[in-house]
């Protein structure tokens, strides 16, 4: 039982590092955070902003099952 659960935390761990260089050296790449279905909303007064990055989490969630996918067989 300890050992899947090393298994997979080792591979969360990857994961999450790949993730995050790719976010940091590869801007240009996959611009998450300002795909055309991610939704800003700014108040006509300017001090309340609403944020909703919907293309991405889809982005990330497909992505991330392809993984989960690949690497559970």
């Amino acid at each position: 039982m300890f050992e899947d659960m090393g298994k997979t935390l080792i591979l969360i761990g990857i994961v999450l590092v790949v993730l995050g260089l790719i976010m940091h050296f590869g801007r240009g790449l996959l611009d998450l955070g300002h795909l055309p279905g991610d939704f800003k909303w700014t108040s006509e007064s300017g001090h309340t902003t609403f944020y909703f990055p919907l293309a991405s989490c889809i982005v990330v969630s497909v992505v991330l099952s392809l993984l989960m996918r690949f690497f559970s067989k």
